[in-house]
């Protein structure tokens, strides 16, 4: 398969052409997702605790991997990393309300820091799209 084959698309984070990525990119039957922060439409931050960024980060990631013909029941793989350990269970029960029947492999990892001081999580996710 060549370069061109693959589709991508974008979310509008200003970080996607500062640093020079796209959001999701499918080839074939697979979808992955770029690390996906707690980014509002105007650039922003979406305010409020973890569970207010993660549900934020699991939307555009959803998002994404609609507009390149997949859904949520598609996610195959999870990866959560999380600024404090105290936010895990408030993470956990927003993956579980967008992937809890669907049950991905899922990591969930603390780090030191992420893109932007004030974000409590950033997630990535991968998709296979069942083929016709």
């Amino acid at each position: 398969m060549r370069m061109s084959d693959r589709i991508r698309t974008t979310s509008g984070s200003p970080f996607e052409d500062q640093f020079g990525f796209c959001r999701a990119i499918r080839e074939d039957e697979r979808i992955i997702v770029a690390g996906t922060g707690p980014v509002e439409p105007d650039g922003s931050t979406t305010p409020g605790g973890a569970a207010e960024q993660a549900d934020r980060c699991l939307a555009i990631i959803v998002a994404a991997i609609e507009e390149l013909g997949g859904s949520a029941s598609d996610v195959v793989r999870t990866r959560m990393l999380l600024t404090d350990f105290a936010d895990q269970e408030a993470v956990g029960a927003v993956h579980a309300r967008y992937f809890g029947q669907t049950k991905p492999a899922a990591t969930m990892a603390g780090v030191a820091w992420l893109c932007r001081s004030e974000w409590k999580v950033e997630i990535e996710a991968e998709a296979i799209v069942p083929g016709d």
